[in-house]
């Protein structure tokens, strides 16, 4: 025997193939791990942490893909995006178009159908893109190409073999015969073998001995348009009494909507309809101790009248509220509903499910807290107690009841207090039955919390937006949240007031503030809202520095008066119908903030070209002053290279706002705004010759 040990055999998955052996196409993923691949496909788009979580799209959108497919050797390589959306059986293809000389494919689909679509990438050799390009070269050099005409053969009726007879097979055969006789004219047979007919018939029907898949079918959600460009409106039905000092009802709010409706909103959203507690409820301006007749929290929900499936009797019964979406609808409307998963100790929940709660070491039930506050009159849920999946489903069924009863969006309350491995199920399960359901989270909250639940399936967010009021923070707000790697699954909500937030800015600058934060959250985003009085200018705080309301809304009934001088609704109004008309308003992936000599002036592009998506529209400039009592003046600085125009040009702007022009000349410009009069310009940039 010789000194040399013997190497044990591998198991059958370890072992190596043999350098050139066929693989098969499942071991064939390009980019994957293992042995090198020939064939490599790398760096594909769209996808989020690796294809953990799926890009957003709208119906109407294009999805556009890239990705980089390269080989060893010189042999020339086809590609398609295969991709698969609701109710597809199998999968459809388009072709990708090579980049030359950059090893990047692109291409696309369109996107038809709300929920959840798949796409892959596949590559292979194209054999006879290859052999034809060798052929095209030895025929420009005057070569002898007998033997390459030949191997042209070869291909052709390999590929004619794999066909059903038919007039495309014939066509093959014969054109391989031809290529075959030298009787022929070596030109001619060269001028067949280039044609472009062979090469459609070629890329139709060879079938690839080298098919290479991209290693993972990747994800991608694709909602209904309103889910990234809609204009909200929140207010509470039982402000609605015409009756003073009365609750109001369904019926009562019904005639808010013609209002709300030409006001231009797109979506009605309603704090909690449930039942409210008794037990531990607050009075007016959150005491402990409250009145006889005081209302209570909407987020105190269930009971002895019923818990999340009920509507609190006082507001009306479940077919006043389903006739009230149907009036919503048919002024063009639709209801939003709060979902808030927390429970006031008479929900039915408690004393059916006590164990869905969280128990404390005596016994006792655990309140709500966020030190110093107490909230005695709201039970958080454990969603992680034992009889888990129970409680899941009933969640679920929740949503399911609502989405039967016409609601499609719904408002979460704090979800970033619940587990992310709900959300992400509770979405899926809801989307899968009802894909076009809107899902808004209220998660104001650290940023990386706050973008986890938009990867995990939320539709929308709230945001920043109402804590950002100078210049530098919107700007470093705005970037932060609108690179082309954020939006690909976050979409931003810029709410200008809520029942909870009543910023310094708004009670310091008066109804002037008022109307540039409302034009701010209307252009810098496509999805804003504003919560009841806004319009009006409400901005009473409890006590000096607070941000909750004196006499807020969540604690007691406001019944309101619109018909009145100064309200805001002229420039909500023009401000909404601005935004239908532009639709570089209604994109989030165009936003670019441009130099201005005045930091109290904030100045910002919203190009007709995105990241993504068609160019539509015109280039708008807009110009809003921060400072809502001095009037400020500014050179802004436009980027005319960056929009096609020459950096002298002379142009026309139109201010939207007003209707009027201006003739400008080059990127400087002076502006100068007047906050008493109009605290911004929506200009439109004209081409040269106007």
């Amino acid at each position: 025997m010789s000194g040399k040990k013997k190497e044990a055999a591998r198991p059958s998955s370890e072992r190596r193939r043999a350098p050139g052996t066929t693989a098969s196409r499942a071991e064939r993923r390009g980019g994957g791990g293992g042995e090198w691949p020939s064939l490599v496909i790398e760096q594909v788009t769209p996808q989020v942490d690796g294809g953990r979580y799926a890009p957003k799209r709208v119906v109407g959108d294009r999805c556009d893909v890239t990705a980089a497919i390269f080989r060893d050797g010189h042999d020339l390589l086809a590609a398609q995006v295969r991709f698969r959306g609701p109710g597809d059986d199998g999968w459809r293809t388009s072709p990708l178009t090579y980049l030359y000389e950059s090893d990047l494919w692109v291409g696309g689909f369109a996107l038809d159908l709300p929920g959840d679509w798949h796409f892959s990438i596949d590559a292979w050799t194209d054999r006879w893109a290859s052999w034809r390009s060798g052929l095209e070269k030895k025929l420009a050099a005057a070569l002898v190409v007998e033997l390459e005409l030949l191997e042209g053969a070869e291909l052709l009726e390999s590929t004619a073999r794999r066909q059903r007879f038919g007039a495309h097979r014939s066509r093959l055969q014969e054109a391989a015969k031809i290529l075959r006789d030298t009787t022929i004219d070596q030109g001619e047979r060269g001028r067949l073998a280039l044609s472009e007919e062979l090469v459609a018939l070629m890329a139709a029907r060879f079938i690839p001995d080298d098919l290479t898949s991209y290693r993972m079918e990747l994800p991608l959600r694709v909602d209904r348009p309103a889910a990234a460009f809609a204009s909200w409106y929140e207010f509470f039905p039982r402000s609605t009494s015409p009756e003073p000092g009365g609750h109001g009802t369904f019926r009562d709010a019904e005639g808010m909507l013609p209002r709300i409706a030409d006001l231009g909103f797109d979506v009605v959203y309603l704090p909690p309809i449930h039942p409210i507690g008794h037990t531990f409820r607050k009075g007016r301006n959150n005491s402990l101790t409250p009145a006889p007749d005081d209302v209570g929290s909407p987020w105190a929900i269930g009971s002895a009248e019923g818990g999340h499936e009920a509507v609190d009797p006082k507001l009306g019964t479940v077919a006043d509220f389903e006739r009230f979406v149907q009036r919503a609808n048919e002024l063009g409307l639709e209801v939003a509903l709060d979902y808030a998963l927390q429970c006031a100790p008479d929900h039915p929940w408690v004393t059916e499910h006590p164990d869905w709660f969280n128990i404390r070491p005596d016994g006792s039930i655990q309140y709500a807290e966020n030190p110093p506050k107490k909230y005695q009159d709201i039970y958080p849920i454990n969603f992680w107690t034992d009889d888990r999946e129970a409680l899941w489903n009933a969640c679920r069924d929740l949503l399911l009841l609502w989405v039967s009863r016409g609601v499609k969006s719904f408002r979460v309350d704090n979800p970033h207090t619940k587990p992310f491995a709900f959300w992400e199920w509770v979405i899926g399960e809801v989307q899968r039955e009802h894909p076009d359901v809107v899902f808004f989270a209220e998660a104001f909250t650290r940023p990386n919390k706050l973008l986890a639940l938009a990867k995990l399936g939320f539709t929308q967010s709230y945001t920043y937006f109402t804590w950002k009021n100078t210049a530098s923070e919107l700007r470093e707000f705005m970037t932060e949240f609108s690179t082309p790697e954020v939006l690909e699954y976050y979409r931003g909500n810029l709410f200008a007031n809520t029942p909870d937030i009543l910023h310094e800015y708004l009670v310091h600058g008066g109804r002037t503030a008022f109307r540039i934060r409302l034009l701010l959250a209307g252009t810098l985003s496509p999805l804003y809202g504003i919560y009841s009085g806004f319009e009006l200018s409400e901005n009473m705080p409890v006590r000096p520095g607070s941000e909750e309301y004196m006499d807020s809304e969540k604690y007691q009934i406001r019944q309101r008066d619109f018909d009145v001088e100064h309200v805001l609704d002229p420039d909500i109004r023009r401000l909404n119908a601005l935004r239908r008309q532009q639709p570089a308003l209604q994109r989030a992936d165009n936003l670019r903030f441009v130099p201005s000599d005045n930091d109290r002036i904030l100045c910002y592009l919203k190009t007709r070209r995105g990241t993504r998506g068609p160019e539509r529209g015109a280039n708008l400039l807009v110009v809003v002053t921060l400072d809502p009592h001095t009037p400020q003046e500014t050179i802004v600085h436009v980027p005319l290279e960056q929009l096609g125009m020459a950096p002298d040009a002379s142009y026309e702007v139109e201010d939207l706002l007003t209707g009027l022009r201006y003739r400008w000349r080059g990127g400087s410009n002076f502006v100068r705004l007047d906050p008493s009069h109009e605290p911004a310009h929506v200009f439109r940039i004209l081409d040269v010759d106007g």
